[in-house]
């Protein structure tokens, strides 16, 4: 019975940690617009229950070859989704493109690179520069903490192609438009406009969720999506959430105005963060169903108020 009892324990260790060709459980894909796929990863934050997964990686058959939008969060996730791109065709990977430098969109390169190593990687020039001051190697260690181990193995792959705000590339037979900031979610944010009628917003944008926003700021955050909230676009694809129409631009926008317009009236007042927060609060009850709100609310009321007392 002990050594029974040692063996499966055992096994239990074992299957917290990644092995070298381990890969997130499967998550479906959905063809959300012509030629373009995402995976809507679950809501919440890394974790041993979902394997550090919980972006939205996305592809897009781009004639003759495959881009490539934030494939995950580790080798593991971006494992998974080398093999859900599989699934829906043979062409090759030949870009990537990272949204901003938090680790749970990108740390996936490694994996599309171990299936296509001649992919280019491209993000915000900030994004780059940050990755490699260390950025980088903080994400790697906090995805290994949240999941106990199980990312283990996940080397940071950074892009090595900057892109432009304004800049057009063309791929195949689609054309990319970038939408870059320096103030907004993370202030190395791209956000990117297929002209098949799909906009990637990154973390500038999530879909009923609230938003971290220890590294960007809300006023920043509002202008990067009032430039892209009347583009012809026919389908969102935010950083967290399910994918869905336009209007989810304006509820994010109209969510950071609320909080920010709600903090500024109380700090005018004289209150300090802990006093505002009740009645902030009370002005966000349309918002508190999002998914964190309650975690997240006195965290970014503090923030608003640093913002504030900054301009």
């Amino acid at each position: 019975m002990r050594l029974t009892a040692l063996l499966f324990a055992a096994s239990l260790a074992l299957s917290a940690h990644a092995g070298p060709t381990d890969s997130v459980k499967p998550h479906p894909a959905k063809q959300v617009a012509p030629d373009t796929w995402v995976i809507t990863g679950p809501l919440g934050e890394p974790s041993v229950e979902n394997q550090s997964f919980m972006n939205n990686p996305a592809w897009i058959i781009a004639g003759d070859q495959v881009i490539v939008i934030d494939p995950g969060s580790s080798v593991q996730a971006g494992r998974m989704v080398v093999k859900a791109i599989q699934k829906t065709t043979r062409l090759p990977v030949t870009a990537v493109y990272n949204t901003h430098v938090h680790g749970d969109h990108w740390l996936g390169n490694q994996a599309i690179l171990e299936a296509w190593p001649k992919a280019v990687l491209i993000a915000h020039p900030d994004m780059i520069a940050k990755a490699h001051a260390g950025e980088a190697a903080n994400w790697v260690n906090l995805m290994s903490s949240l999941t106990k181990g199980y990312t283990d193995g996940t080397q940071a792959v950074i892009p090595t192609v900057a892109t432009t705000d304004g800049m057009v590339k063309k791929h195949g037979n689609r054309t990319f438009r970038i939408y870059s900031s320096n103030d907004a979610h993370s202030k190395t944010d791209i956000m990117i406009e297929i002209d098949n009628g799909v906009l990637f917003t990154g973390d500038n944008v999530l879909n009923q969720r609230v938003a971290r926003m220890d590294d960007g700021t809300f006023s920043g955050n509002i202008k990067a999506i009032e430039r892209v909230l009347d583009l012809p676009v026919k389908v969102v694809v935010p950083g967290h959430g399910n994918p869905g129409k336009p209007a989810i631009l304006k509820a994010q926008r109209d969510y950071f105005k609320a909080l920010l317009d709600a903090v500024r009236v109380e700090y005018d007042a004289g209150k300090s963060d802990f006093e505002m927060k009740p009645d902030v609060v009370r002005k966000l009850a349309v918002y508190q169903k999002w998914n964190g709100f309650d975690d997240a609310v006195g965290k970014q009321i503090s923030l608003a108020v640093l913002e504030i007392e900054q301009q």
